[in-house]
């Protein structure tokens, strides 16, 4: 295979169904070669399975290289083992794509600590672990080249981390706080040249809905192109782990049916000052309804 990553080797995490498995297969398209990562649990984090198999022998027979990991992205050993399988098979790593993930959705009255903490677990210090580990072993490749080293990370986030979802306090949780660790690891790789970006992927997987449609967005990921299908956002993760976007870091990215949005987060959408006095709550109302949220008149009390 030939493409824009012609001879770089990528590891995909929770690549044996729907959003993972159309990322690694672009990226095995694109040239590269893959660590499909994929305990082969079900979407509540459940038993395990050979699924990463599968997808290792679909690159195959299409021309590619891929070799399949069976790890849990929340175990530091077995996230240790994963890198050093790329180098074993591959003899280096350039690319980590953290895809991996379970649901567990409830109202925050019906959610378990179990709940909350299986899926942080997954999501946010799965993502934490591999970008730790394959940091370390970037460090210490620039180190003793004496350079800046070829190195991207691409993170996975959600609408419901950036805009919150009803039913999923610990999934938009731990979405969100992975946009936290993308920005605070752009700036930390910088300077061995390692980019670090999130993609917001949208589409139908077995997460958003269900095991019943596993079959169905499996296809879509491997033969066909679906406006919900979840391998929409596959070629802007093979595009942003490229040399192209060798300038783009520390960036969140959403790509929905046919459309792509730079998102910018937290920004100063309106300031007041209390001309270098200190702020009395009883006076933060008026203020607050007339000069930030606007919407109070002008003049009115705290009781009109």
């Amino acid at each position: 295979m030939s493409g824009i990553l012609q001879g770089k080797v990528a590891l995909v995490t929770g690549a044996g169904h729907g959003i993972g498995r159309g990322h690694a297969l672009e990226l095995a398209k694109q040239g590269a070669k893959v660590v499909v990562n994929d305990l082969g649990g079900s979407a509540k984090g459940e038993g395990s399975g050979r699924v990463a198999e599968e997808v290792c022998e679909i690159i195959r027979a299409r021309g590619g290289e891929a070799v399949p990991d069976f790890g849990d992205v929340g175990d530091e050993a077995q996230v240790e083992a994963m890198v050093q399988r790329a180098i074993d098979s591959f003899g280096r790593l350039d690319i980590l794509v953290n895809n991996a993930g379970i649901v567990r959705d409830k109202a925050i009255w019906n959610m378990g600590a179990d709940d909350f903490d299986l899926v942080m677990r997954v999501h946010l210090r799965g993502t934490w672990l591999t970008c730790r580990a394959a940091a370390r072993y970037w460090r210490e490749r620039a180190k003793a080249e004496g350079g800046k080293v070829y190195g991207r990370i691409i993170n996975t986030t959600s609408g419901a981390g950036l805009l919150g979802n009803f039913g999923q306090s610990n999934y938009a949780t731990a979405k969100a706080a992975t946009v936290g660790l993308t920005l605070t690891l752009s700036v930390e790789l910088a300077s061995i040249g390692v980019t670090v970006n999130a993609v917001g992927p949208g589409g139908l997987t077995r997460l958003s809905a269900g095991d019943k449609a596993l079959k169905e967005a499996d296809q879509y990921a491997e033969d066909e192109w679906e406006p919900l299908g979840p391998k929409v956002s596959s070629p802007l993760v093979a595009w942003l782990a490229s040399e192209e976007a060798g300038y783009v870091s520390g960036q969140v990215i959403r790509a929905i049916r046919d459309k792509i949005y730079w998102m910018h987060g937290w920004t100063e959408a309106r300031t007041i000052s209390n001309g270098n006095k200190p702020w009395k709550a009883e006076e933060l109302g008026k203020r607050f309804g007339t000069e930030v949220f606007g919407v109070r008149a002008a003049g009115l009390s705290l009781g009109g």
